[in-house]
Protein backbone atom coordinates (compact mmCIF):
# COMPACT_ATOMS: atom_id res chain seq x y z
CA UNK A 1 0.00 0.00 0.00
CA UNK A 2 1.24 3.59 -0.54
CA UNK A 3 1.91 6.35 1.66
CA UNK A 4 0.59 9.98 1.53
CA UNK A 5 2.68 12.55 3.76
CA UNK A 6 -0.17 14.33 6.29
CA UNK A 7 1.58 16.42 8.08
CA UNK A 8 5.26 18.76 7.68
CA UNK A 9 6.14 20.84 10.53
CA UNK A 10 9.28 22.72 11.23
CA UNK A 11 10.79 24.13 14.81
CA UNK A 12 14.38 24.85 15.99
CA UNK A 13 16.28 24.57 19.02
CA UNK A 14 19.47 25.34 20.71
CA UNK A 15 22.02 24.87 23.23
CA UNK A 16 23.66 28.09 24.77
CA UNK A 17 26.30 26.63 26.59
CA UNK A 18 26.95 23.23 26.74
CA UNK A 19 28.11 22.85 22.95
CA UNK A 20 25.23 19.64 23.40
CA UNK A 21 23.83 18.93 20.16
CA UNK A 22 21.52 16.39 20.88
CA UNK A 23 19.87 18.99 23.22
CA UNK A 24 19.29 21.28 20.58
CA UNK A 25 17.94 18.95 18.20
CA UNK A 26 15.64 17.74 21.12
CA UNK A 27 14.65 21.23 21.68
CA UNK A 28 13.88 21.26 17.70
CA UNK A 29 12.17 18.43 17.84
CA UNK A 30 9.61 19.44 20.92
CA UNK A 31 9.36 23.21 19.08
CA UNK A 32 7.93 21.60 15.85
CA UNK A 33 5.71 19.14 17.74
CA UNK A 34 4.14 21.73 19.89
CA UNK A 35 2.94 23.21 16.42
CA UNK A 36 0.72 20.25 15.86
CA UNK A 37 -2.79 18.87 17.21
CA UNK A 38 -3.59 16.04 15.22
CA UNK A 39 -7.31 14.56 15.29
CA UNK A 40 -7.27 12.93 12.16
CA UNK A 41 -6.58 9.32 14.21
CA UNK A 42 -9.89 8.91 16.27
CA UNK A 43 -11.76 11.00 13.83
CA UNK A 44 -10.94 8.04 11.33
CA UNK A 45 -10.32 5.05 13.41
CA UNK A 46 -6.55 4.90 12.44
CA UNK A 47 -4.17 3.21 14.89
CA UNK A 48 -1.10 5.63 15.63
CA UNK A 49 1.01 2.86 14.95
CA UNK A 50 -0.01 3.30 11.44
CA UNK A 51 2.29 6.88 10.99
CA UNK A 52 5.46 6.15 10.03
CA UNK A 53 7.27 9.95 11.16
CA UNK A 54 10.63 10.87 9.34
CA UNK A 55 12.68 13.53 11.45
CA UNK A 56 15.23 15.76 9.84
CA UNK A 57 17.67 17.33 12.41
CA UNK A 58 20.30 19.99 10.87
CA UNK A 59 23.16 20.91 12.67
CA UNK A 60 26.68 22.22 12.10
CA UNK A 61 27.65 18.55 13.38
CA UNK A 62 25.67 15.86 12.64
CA UNK A 63 27.55 13.04 14.03
CA UNK A 64 27.07 14.25 17.56
CA UNK A 65 23.74 14.21 17.62
CA UNK A 66 21.80 10.91 19.50
CA UNK A 67 19.22 9.92 16.94
CA UNK A 68 18.05 7.35 18.90
CA UNK A 69 17.32 9.93 21.75
CA UNK A 70 15.78 12.22 19.62
CA UNK A 71 13.30 9.41 18.43
CA UNK A 72 12.37 8.63 22.13
CA UNK A 73 11.07 11.86 22.38
CA UNK A 74 8.41 11.36 19.33
CA UNK A 75 4.80 10.73 21.55
CA UNK A 76 3.50 8.87 18.35
CA UNK A 77 4.36 6.55 15.04
CA UNK A 78 7.22 4.46 14.03
CA UNK A 79 10.02 6.88 14.46
CA UNK A 80 13.15 7.16 11.83
CA UNK A 81 15.62 10.13 12.53
CA UNK A 82 18.52 11.42 10.72
CA UNK A 83 20.79 14.30 11.32
CA UNK A 84 22.42 16.42 8.53
CA UNK A 85 24.77 19.55 8.07
CA UNK A 86 22.62 22.48 8.53
CA UNK A 87 21.78 24.54 11.68
CA UNK A 88 24.46 27.11 12.93
CA UNK A 89 26.67 27.47 15.54
CA UNK A 90 27.36 31.16 17.00
CA UNK A 91 30.80 31.76 18.56
CA UNK A 92 31.06 34.72 21.09
CA UNK A 93 34.27 36.28 20.04
CA UNK A 94 34.28 37.56 24.13
CA UNK A 95 34.41 34.18 25.58
CA UNK A 96 35.18 32.00 22.48
CA UNK A 97 31.64 29.68 23.86
CA UNK A 98 30.00 28.31 20.35
CA UNK A 99 26.01 28.61 20.68
CA UNK A 100 24.67 25.37 18.61
CA UNK A 101 21.08 26.14 16.79
CA UNK A 102 19.36 22.96 15.16
CA UNK A 103 16.74 22.93 12.90
CA UNK A 104 14.21 19.92 12.65
CA UNK A 105 11.76 18.93 10.11
CA UNK A 106 9.11 16.52 11.12
CA UNK A 107 7.19 14.15 8.64
CA UNK A 108 4.60 12.09 9.35
CA UNK A 109 3.60 9.43 6.79
CA UNK A 110 0.19 7.56 6.64
CA UNK A 111 -0.90 4.35 4.41
CA UNK A 112 -3.10 5.79 1.12
CA UNK A 113 -6.55 5.83 2.86
CA UNK A 114 -8.38 6.86 -0.33
CA UNK A 115 -10.04 3.63 -1.28
CA UNK A 116 -11.46 3.69 1.86
CA UNK A 117 -14.22 6.54 1.61
CA UNK A 118 -15.76 8.14 -1.57
CA UNK A 119 -17.41 11.39 -2.05
CA UNK A 120 -21.56 11.59 -1.78
CA UNK A 121 -22.79 14.22 -4.38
Amino acid sequence: MSEKRIILEMGTGNDLYGQDYTKAARRAVQDALHHSSITLFSKLGIDHSEMRVMVTIAVQDPDKVDCDLVAADLPRGRAEVRAVKGGLNVTDAESDAVHVVATAAISAWLPDQADNYRLNT
